[in-house]
């Protein structure tokens, strides 16, 4: 993949930068709009974004050619506004503070090149303003006023703004930057499209384990992709990538969910959506969407602190209570009796004002169907845990917090769970879903639906093995081929 560099004249231009080619604004406005199928990365510094502008085209018509451009339109967009600056001085008030502490004037202008400034002290300030504005080459004006520093201005600055004693500083801030793992990679290269997946290596229970991580690795390689490992630190490199695919668990108010949304904004295929991890994340939502949707399910009541009553009444015991927002068995509790539920609900409603109260409907095991796409593409049956009620006990301190499993071909699954499967996926979106649901009296009931569903080698993967993988890789390159206007087979 090619990195270009955009400047306004090359004439003027009297260095070089390691695997990069500098062009002019025009030259990739006109000549480069047969090109439109190209990979590259581009890195906008001409003299002015300002709208309808040579350097305001250039980011905008990258983005049309599908190639990956620094600054975005969004970028530029952020730039005009005080809000974003005003963000700026809440969020990095401490870094700002320890950052400038040593300045005895009033004021302070930072020049910052591709994350870097020429002194070492910067450094940590530097990289957070360029994750939250992702340009090249910005300046940043600061005013000491009240007896704090602010951030009062943010601006982005032409290549031949660089003082000349900085330029060396430039070269290497750029070349470093150019020559970090993602572009020194020969097969990077080689490859057509770039596709981040989010992991943490320290969650206890990922949905994919390390070799299932693998796998889904080899699998995006197959089909031409390049594909890179991000922790919750990278937030700042979404832009360089055609897709996001979340292999952590996910959540609203967590990290998880400010990648999905950024991608999102960005323009890359992303696998889950910020909307199916709002939706799935919320077991009130969902209860209200099967109810509506006439989609069978364990009776089940929204309870708040006001209604409880009716849980006895309706329900009856053993009964289950769950957290909106529990995962992998986590706030879901049986309720045996009329004593024990007075004392859980005691302090149950602290943390949300919505819970969910459901019929208690014992089986043997659980299905999972896994839907991608608006298509189930693996099968699995889940045991209850030795002695426990539910697939996973955290009570116990050995390998029988767990119960067995066994995967299915989706052919051998009773059709009435396959059905009912799809169509509370569909509910949520095309995205990739399992969806929970117990058989009972050769009908299927939906537990729950949820985003970012496990994939673990040996377990969902136990009829398709890497065939599953290559099948989930092969959604992600013909999304991003459709939106890039190129046909697939």
């Amino acid at each position: 993949m090619r990195n270009l560099i955009i400047v306004d004249d090359v004439n003027k231009v009297n260095f070089s930068v390691e695997n990069a080619e500098f062009i002019t604004a025009k030259e990739y406005l006109t000549e480069y709009s047969s090109a439109k199928r190209d990979t590259a990365r581009v890195y906008n510094l001409c003299k002015s974004y300002k709208y309808q502008s040579a350097g305001y085209y250039v980011s905008l018509l990258a983005l049309a050619r599908g190639h990956k451009v620094l600054p975005s339109i969004t970028t530029i967009q952020d730039l005009k506004s005080q809000t974003m600056i005003k963000f700026c001085n809440n969020n990095l008030k401490d870094d700002i503070e320890k950052s400038l502490s040593k300045i005895k004037s009033e004021s302070f202008i930072m020049s910052i090149y591709f994350g870097k400034n020429v002194a070492k002290q910067h450094a940590r300030l530097c990289k957070k303003i360029f994750d939250i504005f992702r340009a090249p080459l910005l300046r940043v004006l600061f005013q000491y006023k009240n007896n704090r520093w602010r951030m009062t201005s943010i601006n982005v600055i032409a290549l031949n703004d660089i003082p000349e004693h900085h330029v060396p500083y430039f070269k290497q801030f750029a070349e470093g930057y150019f020559q970090q793992k993602r572009y020194s990679n020969l097969y990077r290269k080689n490859s057509t499209y770039d596709l981040a997946i989010l992991v943490n290596h320290d969650e206890e229970n990922p949905p994919s384990d390390e070799e299932a991580i693998n796998k889904f690795i080899n699998a995006a390689e197959a089909l031409g992709f390049c594909a890179d490992l991000l922790s919750k630190d990278e937030l700042q490199r979404i832009p360089e990538y055609d897709a996001l695919f979340i292999r952590e668990t996910t959540s609203v108010n967590h990290h998880t969910y400010n990648f999905a949304r950024r991608a999102f904004a960005e323009g890359l295929v992303v696998i889950d959506d910020p909307d199916s991890i709002i939706k799935c994340t919320n077991k009130v939502y969902i209860a209200e969407l099967l109810k509506r949707a006439k989609i069978a399910a364990p009776k089940t009541l929204v309870v708040n602190k006001h209604n409880t009553n009716l849980i006895a009444q309706e329900l009856g015991f053993p009964c289950v209570l769950k957290e909106p927002d529990g995962s992998f068995s986590n706030g879901v509790i049986k309720i045996d009796n009329e004593n024990v539920l007075k004392e859980k609900l005691s302090s149950y409603f602290a943390s949300s004002e919505l819970k969910i109260a459901q019929a208690f409907m014992p089986t043997e095991f659980d299905w999972r169907i896994g839907v991608l796409d608006k298509q189930p593409i693996f099968a699995c049956k889940y045991y209850m845990a030795a002695n426990h009620w539910q697939i996973y006990n955290w009570r116990a301190n050995d390998d029988s917090n767990y119960g067995d499993y066994e995967a299915i071909d989706i052919k051998d699954v009773p059709g009435c769970v396959v059905t009912t499967a799809i169509k509370a996926a569909n509910l949520i979106g095309d995205g990739f879903y399992g969806v929970d649901l117990k058989e009972y009296k050769n009908r299927a009931y939906v537990i729950e639906i949820n985003d970012n569903p496990s994939v673990d080698s040996g377990v969902e993967d136990g009829v398709l093995g890497k065939d599953l993988y290559l099948a989930i890789m092969k959604v992600i390159l013909k999304r991003i081929q459709y939106r890039k206007g190129i046909n697939y087979g």
